[in-house]
C-alpha cells in the first residue's frame, strides 16, 4: 500500500543537514516524552531494543538508561544523523570508560552502549525473531509504503514483543495546507495517514489487538519566517509530485497574507501537528511458514 508518492532519496538528502533538522528537535522530544510515559504502563524487560528513525540518537541514549541491560540498537537512514548519533554517543561515555578504551586491552573495554546501523525501515539486516521491542518515534511517515514496514518489524520481532510508534496523521499543518491552497494545486505537505487505516495495517501484518491513540498539537509563530524555518526543520516536501520550481515573489507573498490572515487572538500563528500513538504485540504464531494450522493442546493435569 502506497501511502504517498514519496521519495527515499529525498528524504536522505533532506536529514542530511543535520543543523537544520536539529531545530525542529525540541518536538520530537516533547513526544517521545510522552511515549516513554505510554511504555511505563507496560511490563517488559526487553533483551534486545530496536530504534527504528534514530536519527541523531537522544532517543537511544534514554531507552539504555530505560533497560540498563538490554541491547540497543539505532537505524536510520541517513548517514549524517547516524553520524552525528555516533559523536553523542562518544560524548556520552565517562572520562573512565575513555581511559580504559584507550589504555586497556579490548577484552577489558566497556561495550558501547548502541549499535548504529544505516538502513531502510522496510528491509532490515536482522535475523528474524531477534527483537523485543522495536522503538519508533516521528519516523514512519517518511516511508512510502508503511504496510510493509509493519510487516518487516512483525519479522524481527520475538513473539510477544512490543512495538511502539507515534508518527503524523491527517491534520498535521493544515494551516500550511490551506494557505498553500490559494497558490496552486501542487501537494507542498504529505497527505499524511489516518489513524484508523495504520491499525488496519497493523491486523493486516499480523500484530495482535494494536491500540491507537492520537492528539492534536498546536505551535504557535511571532513570523512566517520561523514558522517556514520549523517546517523545514521537520523534514520538509519530499514528495516526487512536489513543485519543482519557485512559486514566485507574487505567490509568496499571497502565500504570507494567508498564514498572516491566520494570527489568533494573541496575534500568533498557529501550526497543527495530528500526532498518533500506536502500540501492538506480536502473537504466538498460528500457522507454519509452510501454511499449515498450529493446533495447540493444553492437557489437564492428571492425578496418580
Amino acid at each position: 500500500m502506497l501511502s504517498a508518492p514519496i521519495d527515499l532519496q529525498r528524504v536522505h538528502q533532506l536529514f542530511s543537514d543535520v543543523e537544520q533538522i536539529r531545530e525542529s528537535d525540541f518536538l520530537r522530544r516533547e513526544i517521545a516524552n510522552r511515549m516513554r510515559d505510554k511504555l511505563e504502563l507496560v511490563k517488559i524487560q526487553p533483551e534486545r531494543v530496536l530504534d527504528a528513525g534514530c536519527g541523531e540518537g537522544a532517543d537511544l541514549l534514554q531507552l539504555r538508561k530505560r533497560f540498563v541491560n538490554a541491547q540497543v540498537l539505532g537505524v536510520d537512514g541517513s548517514i549524517e544523523m547516524l553520524a552525528s548519533a555516533a559523536r553523542s554517543q562518544m560524548g556520552a561515555m565517562s572520562s573512565v570508560d575513555r581511559m580504559l578504551s584507550k589504555w586497556l586491552p579490548s577484552t577489558f573495554r566497556s561495550e558501547p552502549e548502541v549499535s548504529l546501523v544505516c538502513g531502510d525501515f522496510s528491509r532490515l539486516s536482522l535475523a528474524g525473531g531477534s527483537v523485543d521491542l522495536v522503538w519508533s518515534n516521528l519516523a514512519l511517515h517518511w516511508h512510502p509504503q508503511p504496510d510493509l514496514v509493519f510487516a518487516e518489524w512483525r519479522r524481527v520481532l520475538r513473539t510477544d514483543g512490543l512495538l511502539m510508534f507515534s508518527c503524523f496523521g491527517p491534520d498535521t499543518l493544515l494551516e500550511l495546507r490551506q494557505a498553500f491552497a490559494v497558490i496552486d494545486d501542487v501537494p507542498h505537505t504529505l497527505p499524511f495517514v489516518d489513524m484508523h487505516d495504520f491499525g488496519d495495517m497493523l491486523v493486516n501484518a499480523g500484530f495482535a489487538t494494536p491500540v491507537m491513540d492520537m492528539e492534536k498539537l498546536t505551535l504557535t509563530y511571532e513570523s512566517v519566517e520561523k514558522l517556514f524555518a520549523d517546517v523545514r526543520a521537520l523534514g520538509g516536501n519530499p514528495l516526487l509530485t512536489r513543485r519543482q520550481g519557485l512559486i514566485g515573489k507574487r505567490g509568496y507573498q499571497a502565500l504570507c497574507d494567508q498564514l498572516e490572515a491566520m494570527r489568533n487572538a494573541d496575534g500568533r500563528i498557529p501550526l497543527t501537528f495530528e500526532v498518533i500513538y500506536g502500540h501492538a504485540f506480536k502473537p504466538v504464531p498460528t500457522r507454519l511458514a509452510s501454511g499449515e494450522s498450529i493446533i495447540r493442546m493444553d492437557f489437564p493435569n492428571k492425578r496418580l
